[in-house]
Parts: C-alpha cells; structure tokens; sequence
C-alpha cells in the first residue's frame, strides 16, 4: 500500500515520549490546525502507556464532565465511576485521581488527554483557570502527564499560551504540529514529479487532505472529485476553517480571496475588499498571528521597513480562494467539469507562484543546496525582484535564486541566470566581501551539466525527486 495510515512525526511522537519518561508530572500542550494528524499522533501514543482520550464538545460544562468521567471509568475498569454525578471538573479529576485502580506501575505516568479544549473555553471563559487550580491542586502532585490539544490555533495561543492564560505558567512543554514538508507526498501517492509538486500547490502537506487524493485517479481526477464537486470534504473545509477561527468570517474571507487573487499590500485589499484601512490592518495582524499568512519585506530590508507584502502560508487555503471560492455559483449548479477546465488553463501561473513558495521550504529544509541562512526570502527593489535571496551572516554566503515553473533550454537558462547576476548587483549586503551563489530551480533545464560546471547551482525536478528519496531515507521516513 502506498498511502499510510501514520507518516513522518517521529520528532513529534520522541517528544511525547521524552515527556513521558521525565520523572516529573507534565503539563503539555498540543496544537494545529484540524485535520493536521494531532488525533492519530496521541492514539499512537496511547497505544504504548497508561492513559486515556477525551474528546471535548460543545454542549457545555456539564456534559463535557460527564463525557470525562466515562472515559475515565474506562481507563479505571470501573462502570460505577461514571455513574456518579460530578459537578465540576475539580470534582471529577480528584475523584479520579483517588480511585484505587488509577495508580500506574512504578516509574510509569497516567497520559491524560483533552482534545479540543477550545470547545470549553468557548462555554466557559474561567475554563484556563478552573484547570490551573486543577493541576496546582491536583494533577501536579500524581504521576501523570496532561496533554491539552486544540485545533483553534488562535484560542490556543491566546487562552492557552498567552502570556496573560492562568495556565501559561505550568506548561512543561509545547508543540504546534505543522503540515507534512514535501518529500512525504510520495508515502501517499504514486505521480510522477510534476504531479506531486502540482498536488502540493493545491492541498499542502495536511496528511487527512492526501488521503483523500485516491492513489488510482489521476491527479485532475482527484481535484475534480474531491474539491470541486459539491459535498466533497475539500469542496467546504476552507470555509469550515475560517468559521471554526472566526466570529466575522465574512471579512477574513474577503481578504484572503483578495490576496489568493494578487492584491497583496494593504492599500489594495482596501481597495479590492471595501473594508476600513484600520479594519484590514488588524484583521491582517490577527491572520499573520495565526500563521494563515506571511507578512514579506525584502530580505535585506531594514527592522522599520513599512511597505510589506502579504500572501497566504497555506496551499489548500490559496487554492481554494483563488480557484474554487469565487466560482462557487458554477460549482453549486453541477458545472464542475467546466470549472476545472477553466482552472487548467489558469493553473501554471498559480504553480509558478506556488512553486516558488515550495523551494523556500526545500532550501530552508537543507534539502536543496544543502546551506543554512540566516534570512532567506523574496528581494525587490522598484520593478527589479528576484524570487529567493539567502543570507549567511557568519559565513558571508549570498545565494541569488530564480524559480521557474517551466521547461528550460539552454539558451533560457543562460538568459536567466544572465540577468540574476544582474540583479544581484542591486541586492546591498557586504557587496564587497560576499560568496555569491547564483542558482535556478525549474522543471526541467537542458545542458545542467554544463551550467554546473560553470559554477552555477541548478535543479529541477528530477533533481527534486532525488533529493526527497534521500531526505526520506536519512529521516527514517
């Protein structure tokens, strides 16, 4: 079987398990966004130690204390436990903690986990300090180890994280669990390069998103069954999500579908959206808090510079909102196939844009080039741009990058290699005494052998392939 019900995570599942080892009680918190694989990450971990899930709802307090105290029955082999009426969560916790069946061997700890914990702090506001009184009280004084998990990466950095949460100091560890890095995607599905790099434009590296992607349906087969066909998961998710992070989805969703469409600076998604400069201001903040976007200054620009660029950080996100959102009419009344005709002859400029985000990630990876830099991103200057720009501030290194969604020659390639050192020129860091690299990332590229020779650095696609098998096999994946 190609497609895994568990990939990657080993940091993450050593982490747990380090935890798990301490000799001290631990309070951890997890986080990311749904669908991420937090859930199947924590069953993992409870199929080697003591310990039970608990799934928070939204049905309040009450309910919610009820529903622990069945779990907790089970993980006490006791059907009377939940039986009991329990009026609060002290209440429960210490009945728990009392039982004669909760101790766990010598040296072991008792994992309790609460998933979803921004459903109750959406019931109950005091839920952060009703559970600090709980592990001051309670829980820090067992053998156990507490794992606070939620989806809503913004109550979990506020309510949860935040400098001002009651529980913000009796964390002992946090991890925000991130999307899978590229390479991974060939654990799922059996495409050729092209088609992998094109599947993580459209839906990233959210493990529940790959597989949906049917490994034996071409790759616009599984982007017409599974986004744009109404009642499909990934046809709704995106807007699921902003609901779930959002009280005033409307207005998020306004500006992101701006700047999936290309206004990318503040005045034009003003402009684009109608909304209130002040409005659009904090709505961006609170996006880039969220990790929904990427605020962009040019990488050698200084700590004040003002003239930002803001784009989307999520490949499902940016290709829902540029292609599936605003023809939503069409998709609604049966017309999927011609949607998905009109998005194949629109698609290579938004693969070039996204490719370019996907060789940020490779290189800051280590997994192209091999070099670690201190900044790396976008450069411009007026009309002058180049795509990726890394700085080394200890070794000097300055690496120029151009990508390009595109089939080279060798002619092309040297034109655009050509005009990069050009460029380059421009870019005002120890322009003296700098190792200048000039490299392209592309498709393809004819005669690489030959550039390489000549000093420059260049890959495509074929070289992405290889790359990534070599990432998996030293990564264990």
């Amino acid at each position: 079987m190609i497609q895994q019900f568990f990939v990657d995570r080993e940091r993450e599942l050593q982490f747990l398990t380090d935890r798990y080892r301490s000799p001290v009680p631990e309070c951890l918190i997890l986080y990311g966004r749904r669908r991420v694989g937090k859930t199947t990450l924590l069953a993992l971990l409870l199929q080697t130690v003591p310990g039970f899930y608990f799934l928070a709802s939204e049905e309040g307090t009450a309910r919610n204390v009820q529903d622990f105290s069945h779990y907790a029955g089970e993980y006490l082999n006791d059907p009377d436990f939940e039986r009991s009426r329990y009026p609060d969560w002290e209440t429960v916790i210490k009945a728990l903690v009392r039982h004669r069946n909760f101790s766990p061997p010598p040296g072991k700890k008792v994992v309790i986990v609460i998933d979803e914990f921004p459903y109750l702090i959406a019931r109950d506001r005091a839920t952060p300090s009703v559970f600090q009184k709980v592990w001051d009280t309670v829980l820090s004084l067992e053998p156990v180890m507490l794992v606070i998990s939620g989806s809503s990466v913004s109550t979990m950095e506020t309510e949860v994280l935040g400098y001002t949460s009651p529980l913000y100091g009796r964390r002992t560890g946090q991890w925000q669990l991130e999307p899978l890095s590229y390479p991974y995607l060939r654990r799922f599905l059996p495409y050729d390069e092209e088609d992998l790099v094109m599947t993580w434009c459209v839906i990233g590296g959210v493990p529940a998103y790959l597989r949906l992607f049917r490994p034996d349906r071409t790759f616009w087969e599984n982007v017409e069954e599974q986004i744009l066909r109404k009642g499909a998961y990934l046809y709704s998710e995106a807007e699921i999500l902003m609901q779930y992070e959002f009280r005033e989805a409307g207005n998020y969703m306004a500006i992101l579908r701006a700047l999936a469409a290309g206004y990318t600076t503040l005045g034009s998604v003003c402009q684009e959206t109608g909304l209130d400069k002040g409005l659009v201001s904090k709505y961006l903040a609170v996006l880039s808090r969220m990790h929904l976007i990427k605020d962009e200054v040019p990488v050698t620009a200084h700590a004040g510079y003002r003239r930002r660029h803001y784009r989307l950080a999520d490949p499902y996100l940016t290709f829902w909102f540029r292609f599936v959102y605003p023809r939503r009419a069409e998709t609604e009344t049966g017309q999927s196939g011609e949607v998905l005709a009109s998005i194949r002859e629109e698609i290579a400029p938004y693969c070039g844009e996204m490719f370019e985000q996907l060789s940020l990630d490779l290189i800051r990876r280590g997994i192209l080039f091999g070099s670690s830099y201190s900044r790396l991103g976008r450069w411009w200057q007026k009309e002058t741009e180049i795509d990726l720009v890394g700085l080394n501030e200890v070794s000097g290194d300055a690496l120029f990058c151009e990508c390009k969604w595109s089939a080279l020659n060798r002619r092309q390639a040297r034109g655009i290699l050509a005009a990069l050192r050009e460029k380059a020129c421009k870019v005002r860091w120890r322009n003296e005494s700098r190792n200048e690299h000039f490299a392209l990332v592309a498709k393809s590229i004819e005669g690489k052998e030959d550039l390489r020779e000549d000093g420059y650095l260049v890959f495509d696609l074929e070289d992405i392939a290889r790359l990534s098998r070599e990432y998996l096999t030293g990564t264990g994946g």
